[in-house]
């Protein structure tokens, strides 16, 4: 029996394209436990619930570096300079500004930079109390400092000559810091990003990764890496049961191993047309 259930029309005329290359994680659970699970079967018996888990924690693992989990954010920085991470935020890929013919600049992290709580402090130096907690302020001057900096970063080009007394004196200069794009940082006990004073009312793409456990419409695999999950959760099952003989999980072990790899591969979408179109170019002759 086909897997398509719908007709040509209702497809064309609805609004989910493409969604048949995706398989839900609730097939794969029931899908797992028909294959994996009964007499004379690996796993002889099993609740439901603990498929369950296993199969969101395998979604979770391969959303991180497998799965086409990306997702973006495109936000016009306020005058505060601070952005709120998204609700569904794991970690960055990276951020960028978009200039007015929509190309982005990528945007350098300021690895030498903070945002601490400021201990509120009297005339003589000594610590101030809000009864019998310290008196904090979330806003530091080491931040405020950050903000309002005065540096090469503040110049989004060349046209103004900036740069033409600097030829040949930047001796000992750093190469991540060599850049004009500006910088940010992110505040992870506010949840909020921070950026040089240039970034201000520009607009930033903000690229980041998930676990795909968000809503419900985000709980699905690629058919690319379905047999991925499958090991994912066989294995994860089978090492945390007892009286299951070591060969069995290391079996499983390799095959979720290989089967990740797999997945990666497939993922990648390499395709061999548009590498033979990359390499045609390395006959070019290039002139020093």
């Amino acid at each position: 029996m086909g897997l398509i259930t719908q007709t040509g029309q209702a497809y064309y005329t609805g609004s989910d394209f493409g969604g048949y290359q995706f398989t839900s994680l609730e097939h794969i659970i029931n899908q797992f436990i028909i294959a994996y699970v009964g007499e004379d079967k690996i796993i002889s018996k099993i609740k439901r619930t603990d498929v369950a888990f296993h199969a969101m924690r395998a979604l979770q693992e391969l959303s991180f570096d497998t799965f086409k989990s990306t997702k973006s954010q495109e936000i016009v920085v306020p005058a505060s300079l601070t952005i709120v991470l998204p609700q569904d935020y794991v970690n960055y890929i990276k951020l960028t500004w978009s200039d007015s013919s929509g190309v982005e600049h990528v945007i350098y992290p300021a690895a030498k930079t903070s945002n601490p709580l400021q201990v509120q402090q009297n005339a003589d130096g000594d610590y101030q109390f809000d009864g019998t907690a310290l008196d904090v302020d979330n806003t530091s001057t080491t931040n405020a400092n950050f903000n309002t900096m005065a540096t090469s970063q503040n110049t989004d080009d060349y046209d103004d000559d900036t740069y033409l007394s600097f030829n040949g004196e930047r001796y000992g200069l750093d190469p991540q810091y060599a850049q004009v794009n500006g910088s940010f940082f992110i505040d992870e006990l506010t949840g909020k990003i921070h950026f040089s004073s240039n970034i201000s009312g520009k607009t930033v793409i903000l690229k980041y990764i998930s676990d795909s456990l968000g809503t419900d419409a985000e709980m699905k695999v690629h058919k690319f890496a379905e047999e991925a999950m499958y090991k994912h959760i066989a294995y994860a099952i089978l090492s945390t049961r007892a009286n299951v003989q070591e060969y069995i999980i290391q079996r499983f072990k390799k095959e979720r191993f290989a089967e990740t790899r797999k997945a990666k591969l497939r993922l990648s979408n390499i395709k061999l047309e548009e590498i033979t179109q990359i390499l045609r170019g390395k006959s070019k002759q290039i002139k020093h």
